[in-house]
């Protein structure tokens, strides 16, 4: 069953309410960083997860800050993990990753996808959490724990080296 199946509309329960306003975003946002859609959906579930079952609940209206900040450190450790599988995968397990990439790549917002994969990840953090969740650049600071000044830095550098590499791709 699909997780927004199981919200209730008549529900009174807050994180029912956030799931419902939140999740789709999340998943969104998450499928910058991550090629799979599963692995995106468990990353944003586990995220809610952590918020209920936290000894240190999120304060009140920030707790859509705290999904991001949370999902954002699931995708960061699915890259781990997928990073050291590849270390000790064989060539053919490679060949058909490279298949499946390419089969995803022909849409044009792909080209953009991976050349925002590419950046160092703070750069990509900030232009996922500015383009697809739409965030201020003060939401942005305060989802990352960074300056709002190093926001703008993080997102011009990180633009500019998107542009240079659709360039080259062109």
């Amino acid at each position: 069953m699909h997780p927004t199946a199981m919200i209730s509309p008549i529900s009174d329960d807050p994180l029912e309410g956030l799931f419902a306003a939140h999740y789709r975003d999340l998943v969104r946002l998450v499928s910058g960083l991550l090629d799979d859609n599963e692995t995106c959906e468990e990353v944003v579930q586990e995220a809610f997860a952590a918020m209920l079952h936290s000894d240190t609940p999120p304060r009140p209206g920030r707790e859509a800050a705290y999904l991001r900040s949370a999902v954002l450190n699931g995708a960061r450790s699915q890259l781990r993990k997928r990073r050291v599988r590849r270390r000790h995968m064989h060539p053919p397990l490679r060949l058909a990753e490279a298949a499946e990439t390419t089969a995803v790549a022909r849409l044009e917002n792909q080209r953009i996808l991976e050349a925002i994969r590419q950046l160092p990840r703070r750069q990509a953090e900030v232009l996922l959490l500015r383009f697809q969740a739409d965030l201020s650049e003060a939401e942005i600071a305060e989802t990352l724990s960074i300056s709002t000044g190093s926001v703008k830095t993080h997102a011009s550098r990180g633009l500019a080296a998107v542009r240079a590499r659709l360039e080259e791709t062109a």
